[in-house]
């Protein structure tokens, strides 16, 4: 299986073809540019915030409503209508890859992602392989959507997203969300052969997904490693960055801009900038001014705005909101984004709001 897919017919204001988004806000702070105003997105800002997005999905599974091509493009654009932020990101989950090659996972609510069949063993890799590619035809939900929701966008940029190899096989190891991944770490050394080849194909499938996104219309790409933090540099460097380099390299060779982005991630910020990617997402544990001198001052940054601050009173939020824009001048570009997700119990006009601050700044 090579990871690659057909391609779709791409809509006409797709990057690739007459360059319209790439002169937006947001593909110039990717590509280290200043634009006249600071773009700004929120990771998860398609999603439980909003209460149209609760009546869009009263009802409706969350890997239905991923899959449903109509209703993942409204959800994706309700924020864009709502909060006037600079982008959109499709509105999708890590495990939508599994679920469309046929790995059996579900959603359960107050759990997350949970995989009936653990993969423990070089024989359950093999099993997995067994059940053939992720290819156009399973992509299907995926494209259409993502076409859908880049003719309804207008000039506004869509950002394409997917799991990274490793928060993937996380999830397969574990067989659902764990603090600690002892289990993935531990198949890492115990058994490097089955390790290797579940990241191979961890790469193949979230690769695939990404390519899919960005060749039916997304602007850009970002690769999301929940999971990282819970690796030393040493491990991710050698176990797990070679297989992200693959899906980063995937994206870009289709002429976008990629983001990198971790949780708690902070030690490994250059080796996942060195895995291929043009920007860098930090979280809301290292200061954009610290994580640009890690990086060389070279790397564009996304974040990193403290979720828990969207809470706070507004003086505070609007201080810190300040703050992070400040300490994203050190860095050649900069979006504004969260150090994570939007809380789902967060006042969407809060939200509103800092998109107003943000564009004023």
């Amino acid at each position: 299986m090579s990871g690659t897919i057909d391609r779709v017919s791409l809509p006409p204001h797709h990057p690739l073809v007459d360059g319209r988004t790439t002169g937006s806000a947001l593909v110039r702070a990717y590509s280290g540019d200043r634009p006249e105003r600071l773009p700004v997105w929120f990771m998860r800002q398609a999603g439980r915030s909003l209460p149209e997005y609760r009546a869009s999905r009263a009802g409706v599974a969350m890997l239905d409503a991923c899959l449903d091509p109509e209703l993942a493009a409204e959800i994706t654009l309700q924020p864009v209508r709502r909060h006037g932020v600079d982008a959109a990101v499709f509105f999708s989950d890590i495990v939508v890859p599994l679920k469309l090659v046929g790995v059996d996972v579900e959603i359960v609510p107050g759990t997350g992602p949970v995989v009936a069949s653990p993969v423990r063993t070089l024989d359950d890799v093999a099993r997995l392989r067994d059940l053939g590619p992720l290819d156009a035809a399973r992509l299907a939900p995926v494209t259409h959507g993502v076409a859908r929701t880049v003719e309804q966008l207008g000039g506004t940029p869509l950002v394409g997203f997917a799991g990274a190899p490793f928060t993937l096989a996380a999830y397969l190891v574990e067989g659902g969300p764990s603090r600690d991944h002892l289990a993935a770490r531990r198949l890492m050394h115990a058994d490097p052969a089955a390790w290797t080849a579940l990241m191979d194909w961890t790469a193949e499938v979230t690769g695939a997904f990404l390519a899919a996104q960005v060749t039916a219309g997304a602007s850009a790409g970002q690769l999301f490693d929940s999971w990282a933090g819970a690796l030393s540099l040493a491990d991710y460097t050698a176990h797990c960055a070679p297989a992200s380099a693959r899906v980063l390299a995937q994206a870009r060779a289709l002429g976008v801009r990629t983001v990198h982005f971790g949780v708690a991630t902070g030690e490994l910020l250059v080796a996942m900038r060195d895995a291929g990617a043009d920007v860098m997402g930090v979280d809301y544990r290292v200061p954009l001014d610290e994580a640009s001198a890690r990086l060389g001052g070279a790397t564009p940054l996304q974040g990193n705005v403290d979720p828990a601050l969207l809470a706070a009173p507004w003086d505070v939020l609007e201080a810190h909101v300040r703050d992070v824009v400040r300490r994203g001048t050190a860095a050649p570009g900069h979006v504004v984004n969260l150090g994570h997700g939007v809380p789902p119990d967060t006042d969407p006009t809060v939200l509103t709001r800092v998109v107003e601050l943000v564009h004023s700044l």
